[in-house]
């Protein structure tokens, strides 16, 4: 039996030591990661995919994935602590540490402010962004379906973060601090990594590599000799 009473509290605790202000260690990055995690056999295994990107150009140059046994069940609003071992585990496998990650998923746009993007940037002290494709916490005003239409995220007076256009007849992204991030910073930096897709190059490619979509397989058949190891 899951203590979920104690999870919610350990979450309120954790959530008060992210950083809310930019703490970033760098001017410019030398690579940014984007991370996504998905799960295999009936959801008892946890895949987690990091794929590290140069900047300014965003190119990919190393991937890795990892797999674990999933530690408890999905549980509404504690999805952190379900996703969290297994990047981790993946992050401890790359050779090339980003200074800077998009999570896909929630910073602290979370109704006890400890998304998965939060939550992970503490666990490894790393500057996070969510970047996530639906809502989970708090109101906007209606958005124009114009690229570019912008509104924040708001619960009660607290901006959790903002809700962006970031493509026209799409979907908007919900994008918020994770960890070590300003508001402000973390939407600029989407914003420099988007190249005409829906999602910014980071989260696009780490959805590729778990997906295993055909983008990533013609990568693959070109770059066969960079690092990339699934465990």
């Amino acid at each position: 039996m899951i203590d979920t009473a104690s999870l919610r509290a350990q979450q309120t605790e954790i959530a008060q030591r992210i950083v809310r202000r930019d703490d970033l260690g760098f001017t410019e990055p030398q690579w940014i990661a984007g991370v996504d995690v998905g799960f295999e056999d009936e959801g008892t295994i946890t895949r987690a995919a990091i794929a590290v990107l140069s900047y300014p150009n965003l190119e990919l140059v190393e991937y890795q994935i990892a797999r674990i046994p999933t530690s408890i069940p999905y549980i509404p609003g504690l999805l952190s602590f379900r996703e969290c071992p297994a990047l981790v585990a993946a992050w401890r496998q790359l050779n090339h540490k980003p200074q800077l990650v998009f999570v896909d998923g929630q910073g602290i746009a979370h109704p006890r402010r400890l998304g998965v993007a939060s939550h992970f940037g503490l666990l490894v002290d790393i500057p996070t962004i969510g970047v996530a494709k639906s809502r989970l916490s708090g109101k906007h005003q209606p958005l124009d379906d114009v690229t570019g239409a912008l509104e924040p995220l708001v619960d009660k007076s607290e901006q959790l973060g903002w809700v962006w256009n970031s493509k026209q007849r799409c979907k908007p992204l919900y994008i918020s601090l994770g960890h070590r991030v300003s508001q402000e910073t973390a939407l600029s930096w989407v914003k420099r990594c988007m190249r005409g897709y829906r999602l910014p190059e980071p989260t696009r490619w780490a959805d590729a590599i778990a997906s295993r979509r055909p983008a990533f397989v013609r990568w693959l058949k070109r770059h066969p000799d960079v690092s990339g190891v699934t465990n």
